[in-house]
């Protein structure tokens, strides 16, 4: 019997295992009772509501959370993770600590790369020296446009120029909302290339480019080829996108990956947050973020998915 999901695992396994590219361990199974009952705020207002844990959480219990989430990882058969750390006025040098001995402790078992998250933005006094702090530790420079908002350019010129003083990948938050407002895919694709960044450059999740009308969505995509801007795709996170009344081509809340293969724009998978505010029932399990892919884009390519979940993901992390 055609059995097309088993075929998928076994080439996956024969391609050298998962790669789950985009995650926030350190947030993992953080969702309480009193959180809870805040899942359905906005996700803008969800990033405030997390600076609870952020603060509050000990090294141990970040390390605890983290190192629960890699076992799970590692028993679906995950070969490498890219995950976001916070290093902020909150969190301090917390989940940095806790990263070290969690990739002390599991190194043979899955290759890490920990990526810095700036939660407040990198332009307020203090939150810039614990970016600094954050992009020192990070095998790759991570943030969220957004955390800076109405100050996006100087934003990203910081976080391009901090990597490229380092020689480190960037991978960054972008178009998030689901609304033909958001124009940060084609910002970042800009500045990737005035800071001559070509091929080291990940935006992440993309959502609102399918809110753009087709010409501009062709065009966009030729910018991004010319930046050899990457993607990461993590599904499971956006299939709860909320309803809008802006006038909109009509789309599903997913990167637009089926119009990015035909122009040769790389994607890759993540699992995003796992059990915590911002998705209380998102398990972390691989598979359902690629089914979840392949429906909302009408993808049935195995090897086209094989790649996107495995070699793919490598190349996004920077690992040969």
């Amino acid at each position: 019997m055609f059995d097309p999901k088993q075929i998928i695992l076994d080439k996956i396994k024969t391609n050298g295992g998962w790669v789950n590219t985009h995650a926030h361990l350190d947030r993992a199974y953080t969702v309480d009772e009193k959180l809870y009952k805040l899942a359905n705020a906005y996700r803008h207002e969800k990033w405030k509501l997390n600076s609870g844990v952020r603060r509050n959480s000990t090294i141990a219990q970040i390390y605890d959370r983290m190192a629960k989430a890699t076992e799970l990882m590692i028993a679906q058969g995950v070969s490498a993770i890219g995950t976001f750390i916070d290093v902020d006025p909150d969190t301090k040098d917390k989940a940095i600590k806790a990263a070290q001995k969690l990739k002390d402790r599991y190194k043979s078992s899955i290759t890490f790369k920990f990526i810095n998250l700036p939660s407040y933005g990198i332009l307020p006094k203090e939150s810039r020296f614990w970016f600094e702090v954050g992009a020192e530790f990070a095998d790759i420079i991570g943030s969220n446009m957004k955390t800076d908002q109405g100050r996006e350019v100087e934003h990203l010129e910081i976080i391009l120029q901090t990597a490229k003083d380092k020689k480190k990948m960037v991978h960054i938050h972008v178009d998030e909302l689901n609304l033909p407002g958001e124009f940060e895919t084609e910002l970042l694709a800009k500045k990737t290339i005035e800071y001559k960044m070509e091929g080291k450059v990940v935006g992440i999740h993309g959502i609102s480019i399918n809110a753009h009308p087709k010409k501009y969505r062709e065009e966009l995509y030729k910018l991004m080829k010319k930046a050899k801007l990457m993607m990461i795709a993590c599904p499971m996170s956006w299939i709860n996108s909320r309803r809008s009344e802006e006038p909109s081509p009509i789309h599903n809340p997913s990167t637009p990956v089926d119009e990015l293969l035909p122009y040769g724009i790389l994607v890759a998978l993540g699992t995003d947050n796992i059990a915590d505010l911002m998705m209380p029932y998102n398990d972390g399990i691989l598979w359902n973020d690629l089914r979840a892919l392949m429906e909302m884009n009408r993808l049935y390519d195995i090897d086209e998915l094989v790649k996107i979940a495995t070699v793919n993901g490598r190349e996004v992390l920077g690992i040969n």
